[in-house]
């Protein structure tokens, strides 16, 4: 009698929103339905409280006074990020064919729950909390994340941002990596570079990189189920960033044109 294959399982986990959706939906183009493990937001509190702690209240003020403004400019910027889904074919909201679960916590027990249930090939982090060590050790298969920025120079949040206010626009892109205990430290396995297009700002840059790096996650996760990863050691300067503060926001905004 010939065995058959069990189907691979491929799980995302994410806290949601359009640019984790539009990957999802790419790999659900790929590989059909794919698991998705959808946390709850961080409660702003708890994650101002945190910051704080590492950077001060001053500085945590100013990059929440950034976080509002490029919120509204996404409302204001709706046409254009529509604009861009209709160029490269992206789709920001759930296919009905994903299978999602709802967790609290990607660090909770439910989450837990879910990964023994789903009994995951390869797990694609995208747009989630950072996961504890003792969460790491609970997922038995490869672990992925999807970072909007070149590792390890930008890592961290907003890093396509920062390599053009830094002046390092060759470094404007993404990383697909292996996760480990540190922020976006692990080894590298794929990478995407390009340029934002005039118009493009803060507030457009998530759609931008997604368009470009949708296919650079599904062959990542195609050679962790192939069992063909072959990651590379992050190397070379290594910063982790953070939202701009306000001030720094406007300077680079009006001295640079970067926005």
């Amino acid at each position: 009698m010939t065995d058959i294959a069990k189907p691979k399982t491929i799980c995302v986990v994410t806290a949601g929103g359009p640019y984790p959706w539009i990957i999802t939906n790419a790999l659900g183009d790929r590989f059909g339905p794919i698991e998705v493990i959808v946390e709850d937001p961080e409660p702003r509190g708890a994650f101002l409280r945190r910051r704080a702690k590492k950077q001060g209240w001053l500085s945590v003020a100013g990059q929440f006074a950034t976080m509002t403004l490029v919120k509204a400019q996404k409302t204001r910027l709706a046409q254009r990020l529509r604009a861009i889904e209709e160029a490269h074919g992206l789709r920001p909201e759930p296919d009905p064919i994903h299978r999602v679960t709802r967790v609290p916590s990607a660090n909770g027990p439910q989450f837990i729950e879910a990964m023994k249930r789903i009994k995951p090939d390869v797990v694609l982090l995208v747009g989630c909390r950072i996961l504890k060590a003792e969460t790491l050790r609970a997922i038995p298969c490869p672990v992925l994340n999807y970072h909007a920025g070149i590792t390890p120079a930008y890592r961290g949040v907003n890093g396509g941002y920062w390599a053009l206010a830094s002046g390092d626009a060759e470094n404007f892109g993404t990383t697909v990596h292996l996760v480990d205990d540190g922020v976006d430290t692990g080894g590298i396995i794929a990478q995407a570079r390009g340029r934002p297009e005039p118009g493009d700002s803060i507030a457009t840059y998530a759609h931008r990189f997604a368009a470009m790096s949708r296919e650079l996650c599904a062959d990542a996760v195609a050679a962790a189920l192939e069992g063909r990863l072959r990651p590379k050691p992050a190397s070379g300067p290594s910063r982790q960033w953070f939202h701009p503060p306000v001030w720094r926001y406007l300077w680079n905004g009006v001295a640079k044109g970067i926005w």
